[in-house]
């Protein structure tokens, strides 16, 4: 499938996110999005997919008439539908697959196929492939990039500490973001790991003073949540409950040191990409993968594993969604505008010197 199109498509793009709708594979498809309509104009619309009864977990072979087994709330049109097909197709995850596999045909060749994150399945079905260079894929339509696609710029950073100022700015420095993930197939995280992690977080806050900014993620096991709240209560700052608007990006933006789980390729790229000190907290499990991965990190002189205590270093921001982007739109034949060059500000006239007191 992996053609460039013979004449770049028109402006605005028409882009659309599609995903199963879960918090991390959606934040991918629509960063990068994101990351198209800040070079180029584009017209982004978000897409959510769901397959009825066990239709998902069938083997994309299998899936042979995928848009007669979508759930009405699915928002991908039938063949009957008048909604016409996207430029570009940004898409991530297994749902995806059997619908992203037939984009390009369905489309009449109109649409550009991304696929976000190693698909399982021969990279020649798609126009281009997005995975993560610890997935270790390679091919003339594959682009690897360190982490995954994510959301956050300084902008959206800066807007985001604004909007939680009244919040944030009373705490004392140095203040540590703690991003907590939780279970997935290569990690836990027991009682006594978050025990330990608590114990971690809490000496060099009481000792060298500070404030605390955590926040839990949805597969936190509760029993986890529940002790490092308890243990961490007393320490100046915020716990996040998941209640009322989420501070993430504010915790980010205001913090001197990130610590975060590694669990999370999403978390950790999103907090490299701030060019602050990025901590890796151990947890249960191992993975061959994230640890390819956490050694990237370190190489590019984003993050270390977490020793017990703070300190502070300097790297370049890690910015992978931008660099995603322009890749797409060069293979797309599509010219990204010059930024316009501030102009230059006026010279003074010197001042004539002071006629001397009489």
């Amino acid at each position: 499938m992996a053609e460039t199109p013979k004449s770049p498509p028109a402006l605005p793009l028409k882009v659309w996110a599609v995903s199963d709708g879960r918090a991390g594979i959606e934040a991918q498809v629509v960063g990068l999005a994101d990351a198209l309509s800040r070079l180029v104009p584009c017209e982004v619309t978000v897409k959510r997919v769901a397959w009825t009864g066990r239709t998902g977990r069938l083997p994309w072979w299998l899936n042979l008439f995928p848009r007669r087994w979508l759930t009405p709330e699915s928002d991908i049109p039938g063949p009957k539908d008048g909604e016409a097909w996207p430029d570009v197709w940004l898409a991530a995850g297994r749902a995806t697959l059997p619908l992203s596999i037939r984009a390009k045909r369905w489309s009449g060749g109109k649409t550009y196929v991304v696929q976000i994150q190693d698909p399982r399945v021969p990279a020649t079905m798609f126009d281009l492939v997005i995975p993560p260079k610890h997935d270790r894929l390679s091919g003339d339509n594959v682009l690897p990039i360190t982490g995954s696609p994510h959301r956050v710029t300084p902008e959206r950073l800066a807007s985001e500490a604004k909007a939680f100022k009244a919040l944030i700015d009373p705490l004392p420095r140095p203040r540590v973001a703690v991003l907590i993930g939780g279970k997935s197939k290569a990690f836990d995280l027991s009682s006594e790991r978050a025990a330990q992690i608590a114990h971690s977080i809490q000496i060099p806050l009481e000792q060298e003073g500070g404030s605390l900014m955590m926040t839990f993620s949805r597969r936190t096991p509760e029993p986890a949540r529940a002790l490092i709240t308890a243990r961490l209560r007393h320490v100046p700052g915020v716990i996040w409950n998941g209640e009322g608007p989420n501070p993430y990006f504010a915790f980010l933006a205001a913090a001197d040191y990130i610590l975060v789980t590694e669990d999370s390729t999403n978390m950790a790229t999103e907090a490299a990409s701030t060019g602050k000190p990025v901590f890796v907290l151990k947890m249960d499990g191992s993975s061959l993968k994230f640890r390819l991965f956490h050694e990237e990190l370190e190489r590019m002189g984003a993050a270390r594993p977490y020793g017990g205590a703070f300190h502070g270093w300097t790297y370049e921001p890690v910015n992978e969604t931008d660099r995603a982007a322009r890749e797409i739109l060069a293979r797309l034949g599509v010219e990204i505008p010059e930024a316009p060059e501030a102009p230059a500000k006026p010279k003074r006239k010197p001042r004539a010197p002071k006629a001397d007191p009489a």
